[in-house]
C-alpha cells in the first residue's frame, strides 16, 4: 500500500497558491501550525515554501525536505566534475558518435539524468506522469532558470504536459531514455538515498514498465536507452543490442539506426 501525501505550507502568504496546487493534484491541503514531527494524518507532505516545492516526511525524526535543485549539491558537482562525455550515460545515448541529440526522457523523476544530458548539449524533453513529482520538477526548472550558471542548460530542458503514451508517433526523437522505478533492496546505496526512499514509498514500482519499451521504440529515431539496476530483467524480456555495465547498474541500448555515419 502506498503512503499518503497532502499539500502543505506554513506561510500564510503562500496559502492561496498552495490550495490551488492541492486542487490541481487532487490532494488534501494542510496548513501547518505545528512541526512536521507532530503530523500524523499524512505520511508525507508536498511542502510549498519560499525555497520552492519539496516533499517532506512527517513524524518524529523525519529528515529535511527534498527539493529538485539543479544549482547546488550533488547535481551541481556532477555538472562541474562529472566526466563530461566520458560518462556512461553519454556513451549510452550516443554522444561519443554525435553531438546535439534530441532526447526524450520519458521517466524524468527528479530530472537529474535529463540535466546531465542537457549539460552535455542535448535538447531534452521530459515526461513525468506522477503529479506531485511533476510539480516539484516544474518548480525546480523554474528556479534554475534564474540562476546564471545553469539558466542556459535548463533552457534546453522542456517539461511536456503529456505522458509518453500520449505523444504522437510523428513527434520523433533521436533517443528515448527510460529509467522506470524498480524495487531495490536496502543493500543498494546507503539505505537507498533519502529521496529515492521517499519516492519508492509514494510512487511504488512502475507496474507498466514493460509496456513503455514499445512506445519508446516507436518514438526513437536511432536508439532507446534503458537504465536498469544490476540483476534486473530486460524490459519486456527484450534483449538489447548491447549493454554498458557500471558499478551499481547498467544501460541497455536498443539500436534502431547507426549514429556512426552522422556528423559529430
Amino acid at each position: 500500500m502506498l503512503n499518503s501525501i497532502a499539500v502543505a505550507t506554513t506561510d500564510k502568504f503562500l496559502e492561496s497558491e498552495s490550495r490551488l496546487l492541492a486542487k490541481s493534484l487532487n490532494l488534501d491541503f494542510l496548513f501547518l501550525n505545528e512541526p512536521l514531527k507532530f503530523v500524523s494524518k499524512y505520511d508525507y507532505v508536498l511542502l510549498k515554501t519560499s525555497d520552492g516545492i519539496g516533499v517532506a516526511k512527517t513524524g518524529k525524526g523525519a529528515p529535511k525536505p527534498v527539493y529538485v535543485d539543479f544549482t547546488s549539491g550533488a547535481v551541481d558537482h556532477r555538472r562541474r566534475f562529472g566526466g563530461g562525455k566520458g560518462q556512461d550515460i553519454a556513451k549510452a545515448v550516443g554522444l561519443n558518435k554525435r553531438a546535439n541529440l534530441s532526447v526524450l526522457d520519458a521517466t524524468a523523476g527528479l530530472g537529474r539524468d535529463a540535466f546531465v544530458l542537457a549539460c552535455l548539449g542535448c535538447s531534452v524533453s521530459l515526461c513525468e506522469r506522477v503529479g506531485f513529482v511533476r510539480a516539484m520538477l516544474e518548480d525546480g526548472l523554474y528556479r534554475a532558470s534564474f540562476h546564471h550558471e545553469v539558466a542556459e542548460i535548463v533552457a534546453n530542458m522542456s517539461l511536456l504536459a503529456i505522458d509518453i503514451i500520449d505523444i504522437d508517433e510523428q513527434d520523433r526523437f533521436d533517443v528515448v531514455y527510460l529509467d522506470p522505478m524498480y524495487p531495490h533492496t536496502d543493500k543498494s546505496s546507503a539505505a537507498a538515498k533519502k529521496e529515492m526512499a521517499f519516492f519508492r514509498d509514494l510512487v511504488g514500482k512502475d507496474l507498466d514498465a514493460d509496456s513503455l519499451l514499445a512506445y519508446a521504440l516507436r518514438l526513437a529515431e536511432y536508439r532507446v536507452v534503458v537504465k536498469r539496476p544490476k540483476g534486473a530483467p530486460f524490459l519486456d524480456n527484450s534483449e538489447p543490442t548491447y549493454q554498458l555495465e557500471g558499478k551499481s547498474g547498467r544501460f541497455d541500448i536498443y539500436v534502431l539506426k547507426s549514429l556512426d555515419s552522422l556528423s559529430a
